[in-house]
């Protein structure tokens, strides 16, 4: 059993970061009183900015080309967040609908790009990032070959950002401010807060940090962007709702969810795991996350402003 899980562990931190960093992303949209289930939409943005960007530099700047296109994901999904941005907050315009809207525009407008460009719907990228082991944590009992050897630099790349995440949400005058207008806007804009504002550069980190986990699976295990993310932002979405908008929760929550898909994908590799039917393990994730959606909705605790639009000088 323990084997097992040390064989599995790696390749489910792997799977998980890419969900985390998402799901902190529609939570500060979602604090703010914006929802956002753009969020696949976003990452697929970030997979083409990635791609696109590694392809171009590699045989320029090999060694900084994975980063630079770490980097041109996250300006990537903070721009076109912005289109959701402009028609939910400016435009008033369902919230609900504009992210759908910006599911649907990122997969054809990046794959028309990404033949226009290069003459492929596809795009390939000769190296990503390799795994490491964390010298001395590696050597620690237990944990250190669960969670110190074959790691990514951007597992801790997105877990010194949950930190700061999570800083800034509840320590910070910005964070009482942003969880204000998702919970009484109103009463925030009394006070002198631009809501408008707010929810802009909330979306604009949604848009972000989306962008960023599209392009970690891209530089982590896809290595090649295809015009879609296979509904991890949809997972994301659903890791959200189960973490109770919360930074811890959303923690547990992408973990259970990357532990259980892991699981499923790798079961045929693993002789523990093989014994269990197949379709049982393919349908597992998706089975529990249905579950724990339907168990948990009644106990959610979703900003109370959430979804609704705000208008200067009326309640």
């Amino acid at each position: 059993m323990w084997t097992t899980i040390a064989q599995i562990m790696p390749y489910a931190v792997a799977y998980t970061i890419p969900l985390l960093i998402v799901a902190l992303g529609g939570l500060y949209s979602e604090r703010s009183g914006v929802v956002n289930i753009g969020l696949e939409g976003l990452m697929v943005v970030g997979s083409f900015c990635s791609a696109l960007t590694i392809s171009l530099l590699y045989p320029i700047w090999p060694h900084a080309s994975v980063w630079m296109g770490l980097l041109a994901a996250i300006a990537g999904g903070a721009l076109f967040s912005m289109l959701h941005a402009f028609a939910s907050i400016t435009l008033q315009a369902n919230q609900v609908i504009s992210g759908t809207a910006i599911n649907m525009l990122a997969g054809s407008v990046t794959v028309f790009f990404s033949r226009t460009l290069t003459g492929s719907g596809n795009i390939q990228i000769v190296s990503g990032l390799g795994r490491d082991d964390i010298p001395l944590l590696k050597s620690i009992p237990v944990l250190g070959k669960l969670f110190f050897t074959q790691t990514y630099a951007t597992t801790w790349l997105v877990l010194g950002i949950l930190l700061a995440a999570s800083y800034v949400l509840y320590k910070t005058p910005f964070g009482l401010r942003l969880r204000a207008c998702g919970e009484h806007p109103h009463a925030a804009d009394a006070a002198g807060i631009s809501i408008f504002r707010i929810r802009y550069i909330a979306v604009a980190v949604s848009g972000a940090f989306s962008g960023l986990g599209g392009a970690i699976i891209l530089v982590t295990y896809s290595g090649e962007f295809s015009g879609t993310v296979s509904g991890l932002g949809f997972l994301a979405l659903a890791a959200l709702i189960f973490g109770q908008w919360k930074p811890l929760g959303i923690l547990g929550a992408t973990f259970f969810f990357g532990f259980a898909t892991t699981v499923s994908n790798v079961s045929q590799a693993i002789p523990a795991l093989s014994i269990i039917p197949g379709v049982i393990l393919k349908t597992f994730p998706y089975v529990v996350t249905l579950l724990a959606l339907i168990l948990f909705s009644k106990s959610s605790q979703a900003p109370r402003a959430a979804g609704e639009p705000f208008e200067h000088g009326k309640r």
